[in-house]
């Protein structure tokens, strides 16, 4: 039987503006287990990206508990808030969030050299699955060198690089073309039979209904929906 990786008891989250409150959702249960491929969709404006955010540490919660690997994250500090992610989940940003000082292979080394891992054998890893991407011959060029695409695909090298439990994805096909989002796709199934655990924001429909199952996200509420 598969262990729960991830647990989210009682979640809300609102935001106060000028004009009232917003809740992007409430009251939010879900267990999800290792080895899970989960897509997260509904409208633009809804909540996707916050969800990730919340998930992967970088947003508190305006209630609720979130456990990842049975370990309770609501009383952590900053540094152990650090520690967890570098050690457990790896994020795909929307926006690449590439280190612009750097060329795409030392990007997508960091994961590994923070962790102070040898440099000569995380080169080596890079380098395979910057292939593996069909980006090596971009290696040594920096982020403003690369097409969005690109920039893209070494955001995804970074992120599978760490080898963490948990992999979050803020649409990761949103700037490939129809056959590279197939290709990523692909990886993520890959991950997948080796038992990590992947939650994806994406409107590519197509892709969503490959899931085990959709989170949809609609006007405050948070429901599980059957891939077809």
């Amino acid at each position: 039987m598969s262990k729960i990786l991830l647990t989210i008891k009682n979640l809300k989250k609102s935001y106060i503006r000028i004009d009232g409150s917003i809740t992007l959702f409430d009251n939010f249960n879900l267990q999800i287990k290792e080895g899970e491929l989960v897509a997260l969709v509904g409208p633009s404006g809804s909540g996707k990206s916050s969800l990730l955010h919340i998930m992967a540490l970088l947003d508190d919660p305006s209630k609720g508990e979130i456990k990842i690997d049975k370990i309770e994250t609501k009383n952590l500090s900053d540094v152990q808030k650090d520690k967890l992610r570098r050690d457990f989940i790896s994020i795909i940003f929307q926006d690449n969030n590439l280190l612009t000082d750097f060329t795409a292979i030392e990007n997508v080394m960091m994961p590994l050299i923070i962790r102070n891992e040898e440099k000569k054998t995380v080169f080596k890893k890079a380098e395979k699955i910057l292939k593996s991407l069909k980006i090596h011959n971009r290696t040594n060029h920096f982020p403003k060198e690369l097409s969005g695409g690109e920039q893209q695909r070494v955001a995804i090298a970074r992120a599978l690089i760490a080898e963490t439990k948990l992999i979050l994805a803020d649409e990761p096909t949103g700037n490939l073309d129809f056959k590279t989002s197939r290709e990523i796709f692909s990886l993520f199934l890959k991950l997948k039979k080796m038992n990590k655990t992947i939650i994806f924001a994406t409107h590519n429909r197509e892709l969503a209904n490959r899931a085990d199952y959709k989170l949809f996200i609609s006007d405050g509420n948070i429901k599980r929906v059957n891939a077809r």
